[in-house]
This record gives structure tokens, sequence and C-alpha cells, in this order.
């Protein structure tokens, strides 16, 4: 379906790791959520000449279920339905660990463009960025994709592709038209559902198998190739990581967040809705041992959520860079249980290298073991 050597498709919001995945064989798929649209051609065009013809996509969030889905987002009605309970509980967090809230407000501005993406008329801009660069795939990360994304990519012979977290959702995208299925266990970074690769992947290649066969790319938790091949032995046609980038040289994750990934366990990540509103897995840290606490107030849904979460995280991770003591404390990010074998920091090409040796191996195993 797309010309690549090996099978691995990455994740990630950084134009870093997009490219060089795709220059070491796999497939790199660009982020764009936050982006506004002029940002957006920028990065599409540095991509197109790091990568020099070679394949990559775009990944988006049009989500089915949206506060105030079908109006133009307002930042203040937006800021009117969230209750000061919130905002009063995140500064206190903040305060609690030597921190003020200043700048927040600004903060709050910074991230309008991600409620706008969510909508149909923030989309519709980027894709008509996204449509005049030589992109290969398209993704919607939540829910199923509008119809204007379908049309838009079958008149450009762009595949489309969703993420699914159950046997259900995989039949209902099938039915919508999708061309391939990222199967996502609940051990993935960022939204996830709660059933596991393990038992995901089987189950929806046997649900989908008599209505439209597509290709299966199986995630959550793979971060090696050895997990890889044991998805592909379950009937996936590839893999799609995202966690296992943000440990890399290339990766534009905080420093503090990635020496914390480097040293956390499997343990150290919480599923949780107070980031976004919908579930996602993060790095467990006091910030989200706080929201998860009895004393927080219930989780607003998306975007609400995010305009209370994503403005004090974001000063966190610029204090945290300068040496902030309890902002280093506090910093978190999206990430998922694989993090637990991400122990050393490693290049893009290393790590794809690294894909196709242990995936190898596993090969062999197997081998061996119908022989003997």
């Amino acid at each position: 379906m797309f010309d690549i050597e090996f099978p691995l498709l990455a994740f990630s919001h950084c134009r870093d790791v997009v490219a060089a995945v795709t220059n070491a064989g796999g497939l790199g798929v660009f982020g764009a959520v936050n982006l506004p649209p002029h940002r957006l051609e920028e990065e599409l065009a540095w991509i197109d000449r790091a990568v020099a013809g070679r394949p990559y996509g775009l990944d988006l969030i049009v989500p089915n279920r949206l506060q105030g889905k079908d109006e133009p987002f307002s930042l203040k009605e937006a800021m009117a339905a969230i209750p000061e309970a919130h905002h009063a509980y995140a500064r206190r967090i903040l305060t609690e660990h030597g921190l003020d809230d200043a700048g927040l407000e600004e903060g709050r501005k910074e991230i309008v463009r991600f409620a706008e993406n969510l909508r149909a008329s923030g989309a519709r801009e980027l894709l008509d960025v996204a449509f005049a660069h030589p992109i290969k795939l398209v993704v919607n990360a939540l829910g199923f994709p509008p119809s204007f994304m379908l049309d838009r990519a079958k008149s450009h012979g762009v595949p489309v592709g969703a993420l699914v977290g159950t046997k259900q959702h995989a039949i209902g995208q099938i039915e919508a038209g999708v061309d391939f299925l990222i199967v996502a266990g609940g051990e993935a970074g960022g939204h996830c559902g709660d059933v596991s690769t393990m038992v995901l992947v089987p189950e929806v290649t046997e649900a989908i198998r008599d209505l439209r066969p597509v290709p299966i790319l199986a995630a959550g938790g793979i971060v090696t190739g050895a997990q890889m091949a044991a998805a592909m032995a379950m009937g996936a046609d590839g893999a799609w990581c995202g966690s296992v980038w943000l440990t890399t040289n290339e990766a534009e994750t905080n420093p503090t967040v990635k020496e914390k990934m480097l040293a956390a366990s499997s343990r150290d990540t919480v599923r949780s809705k107070f980031r976004t509103g919908k579930p996602s897995r993060q790095l467990r840290s006091p910030w989200t041992d706080a929201w998860e606490s009895g004393d927080a107030p219930p989780a607003l849904p998306m975007p609400l959520m995010g305009l209370v979460a994503e403005p004090p995280l974001r000063k966190v991770d610029k204090l945290a860079a300068g040496g902030h003591d309890g902002a280093q404390q506090l910093a978190t990010y999206w990430v998922g249980q694989g993090v637990g074998l991400m122990n050393q920091p490693r290049s893009v090409r290393q790590v794809v290298q690294d894909f196709r040796e242990d995936f190898l191996r596993a090969y062999e195993r197997l081998q061996t073991a119908l022989e003997g």
C-alpha cells in the first residue's frame, strides 16, 4: 500500500522524527492537530525536502463527540463553561510545588487553535494544506473520519486510516469506508481504550474477516521488534508506534520528561480523563496523582478539560527545562506502558534498525519452535 521496506509506522509531533523514520525504511506520520495552517505548511515543506519523495502521512483528531462541536469555537464562552473549582484546583497544585499562575491566560490563547482543529472547519483548513503536499495517508485519531476527509482523500488517491480501541469501533470504521485500521490497545500512550493489545488485535482481525478485510496496524505498548512480530503473528500487517520515539535523540520531548521516561517502569503511567477530557495514558507525576485523587473536581468534556490542564502544563514544561525543582516534579507527557522498555537514548535510525533485528530474531525463534 505504501511502498515501504518495513511495515513500521511512526506517529510523532516532531518533523525530525517523521522524516528520520521514513528515511530509515518505515513511514513517518506527522501529528498536526496543534498547528495553524501556516505552521503546517512550514512543517510539511520541511518534511518534503528531508524525505526527497519517500512516503509520509498526516494525523488529525476530529472527534465525533465534542462540546459545542457544530458551533464556532469561542474562548470566552468556553472559559465561561468551566467551573472556577477546576481553575482553583490547578492553581493549588502549582502553588504546592512553588509555581504561580502568571501567564496562564496567555497560554490559553495559544491552544485555541487546537480546539478549532478538532472541528470540521479547522480540519478542512489543515487538509487544504496537506493535500497540496505529496502525503501518502491520512489518519483520524479519534472516532470516525468525517465524510469530507474520506471524500478529499479518495479524490487524491490517499488511503484513510482510523484508530480503534474496540471490536465494535473496528466494525463501524469498516462500514464507514476506511482503508486501514490502527488497532490500539489500552497500553498505548495518548488517547486509548481499556482492552489490551494482545486481546484486541486478534479480536478485530476475526471480526472484520468476513466484512471487508483491510490492513491492520497493531498499536499499544509496542516498542520492540519482537512485540511487532507477535502482533503480526496474531493477524496484524504491521505496527503503529508513538511512544518509542519520545526518547530518541531527534525528539523534541522536554529533557526533564525524557529523563523520567528513560528511568520509568511500565507501571509509571496512568490512564486519565484529566488532561483532554477523554481517557489518555500519561507519565505519572504529582500532577496526575493530584487530579486522580478524591479531592479533584470531576473531569470536564473535551475541549474544556484541555483549557484547564494545558496552560499550567506548558508553564511546567518551560520552568522544568530551566531547572525549577517543583516544575520538574510535576512534568509529564503522554506515553504508553512500553516506557518500561525504553531505557536508553537512541537515534531514530537505530530504533528502526533495532526493530528490524529484533523482529528477525523473533521470527527465527518461531521457525525453530515449528521445526522442533
